[in-house]
C-alpha cells in the first residue's frame, strides 16, 4: 500500500490540506485529484467559498490508495471503484482472458454491433474511394 503522504509545512498531521498541498505530496497534478472526485463517489473533499477544495487525512488516504490501485497495482478506474467498494476486481493485467465463443453463437446483440460495423466500413471504404478521387485530380 501507498505510504501516506508526509507534508513538512508544519500543520498538525489531521490538519485540512488543499488541493496543491495534497497534489504535491502525491506527485500527481490537481487536474487528476479533481477528476478523480468525479470517478470516486466515496472520495468527498471540504469545499469551501469559490470552490475551494480541503482535504481531510481520510481524503488524502483515500488518494494514495486510489493512486496505488491505479498507477502501481494495474487496475482500472472502474476496477479500482470496484476495489475500494469491497468487491475485489482484479487488475485488469491479471484478469483471465474471455474464453472465445463458438461459432455462429453470437448474442443478437453481438450480431447487431457485427452488422453495424460491417455497414460503417463499406461506408468509410466508399469515403476513402471519393477522396482517393478527389486528390487525383
Amino acid at each position: 500500500m501507498t505510504p501516506f503522504p508526509t507534508f513538512d509545512d508544519g500543520k498538525e498531521p489531521d490538519a485540512l490540506r488543499t488541493i496543491g498541498e495534497v497534489a504535491k505530496a502525491l506527485g500527481l497534478k490537481q487536474h487528476v485529484l479533481r477528476y478523480w472526485e468525479e470517478q470516486f463517489p466515496m472520495l468527498k473533499p471540504l469545499t469551501r467559498a469559490g470552490g475551494r477544495r480541503y482535504y481531510r487525512a481520510e481524503d488524502i488516504a483515500l488518494l494514495a490508495r486510489i493512486d496505488q490501485l491505479l498507477h502501481r497495482e494495474g487496475y482500472t478506474i472502474r476496477g479500482a471503484r470496484l476495489a475500494l467498494a469491497g468487491k475485489g476486481e482484479a487488475p485488469i493485467a491479471a484478469a483471465p482472458a474471455p474464453a472465445a465463443p463458438a461459432p455462429n453463437s453470437a448474442m443478437p446483440e453481438e450480431a447487431e454491433i457485427i452488422s453495424a460495423l460491417r455497414i460503417l466500413r463499406r461506408h468509410l471504404e466508399t469515403i476513402r474511394g471519393r477522396l482517393a478521387t478527389a486528390l487525383e485530380d
